[in-house]
C-alpha cells in the first residue's frame, strides 16, 4: 500500500486511491447508502442484507453500521457480506480509519477483529443487531458459490479500467443471481461498458449525478 499526499491510500496492486480525496464518509453516504435508498428500504425489514465488492478499508462497512446504529428498530438484523481477494493490513486500517471522528467509535471495533490474513470466510457480530461477514479470494468464483441473496449491493472494485475483472459480465451475472426480486445496486461508476455488462446481466441500470465532482454514478435494481 502507498500513500499520496493527502494521505488517502493508494493501492500498489492497481495504482488507484481507495475512496475519494475529497471525503471518503461523504461519498460513501451519497454513493452506496443513498444510491441504494438506504436507510428508508430497511425500515420496513425485520433482516435486510447488503453485500459488497471490495471491503478494502471497511469504510462503507462502517458508515452503513453508523447509519443502521441511528435508524433501526428492536429486534431487525443487518447481514453485511463482503467479498474481498486482498485484505489491508490491520496497521494500515488503523491509520486510514482514524480521519473519521463519526467513526471513532465503531471503527477501534472493526481494527480489532482484523488479525486474519485471507482467510475464506471470517464472521463477527458486531452487535446484538449486527453481523459482518468477509469472504476471502477473488470475487468472480466467491460470489459465484456464495449461498446468500442481497437486498443491496455496493459494488466497489478499482477503477473499471484498473481493475476490469471486478466489472466483468461474468461477475455481474454472478451478482444478478445473487439478488432478491427488487434487490438494487449502486456504483461510483458510469463506465459505458460496465453499465452494458450490468444491463447484460438482467438488471436495469441509470445513470445519477455522481459525488463531489464526478459527473455521474450508476444505480439500477433486478426487476421483479
Amino acid at each position: 500500500m502507498n500513500w499520496d499526499d493527502d494521505g488517502v491510500p493508494v493501492s500498489r496492486l492497481f495504482g488507484d486511491a481507495f475512496y475519494s480525496r475529497g471525503n471518503g464518509q461523504a461519498e460513501t453516504a451519497y454513493v452506496f447508502l443513498d444510491g441504494n435508498n438506504l436507510p428508508q428500504r430497511w425500515s420496513s425489514n425485520a433482516e435486510f442484507s447488503i453485500a459488497e465488492l471490495g471491503f478494502g478499508t471497511g469504510l462503507n462497512f462502517l458508515e452503513t453500521w453508523r447509519q443502521w446504529i441511528a435508524t433501526r428498530s428492536p429486534g431487525q438484523r443487518l447481514v453485511f457480506t463482503s467479498f474481498e481477494a486482498y485484505p489491508m493490513s490491520t496497521n494500515d486500517m488503523r491509520k486510514v480509519l482514524a480521519r473519521w471522528d463519526a467513526l471513532h467509535d465503531l471503527a477501534p471495533m472493526l481494527v480489532s477483529r482484523w488479525g486474519f490474513a485471507n482467510p475464506p470466510l471470517a464472521a463477527w457480530q458486531m452487535d446484538e443487531q449486527t453481523e459482518l461477514r468477509v469472504i476471502g479470494g477473488e470475487a468472480e468464483d466467491t460470489v459465484r458459490q456464495w449461498s446468500g441473496l442481497a437486498d443491496a449491493w455496493y459494488l466497489d472494485g478499482f477503477s473499471p479500467a484498473k481493475n476490469q475483472a471486478m466489472w466483468s459480465l461474468v461477475l455481474m451475472q454472478h451478482v444478478f443471481n445473487h439478488t432478491k426480486r427488487h434487490g438494487t445496486f449502486a456504483t461510483y461508476t458510469a463506465a459505458g461498458w460496465v453499465r452494458r455488462n450490468l444491463l447484460a446481466a438482467g438488471f436495469s441500470a441509470r445513470k445519477r449525478k455522481g459525488f463531489s465532482g464526478k459527473r455521474e454514478m450508476l444505480q439500477g435494481c433486478k426487476p421483479g
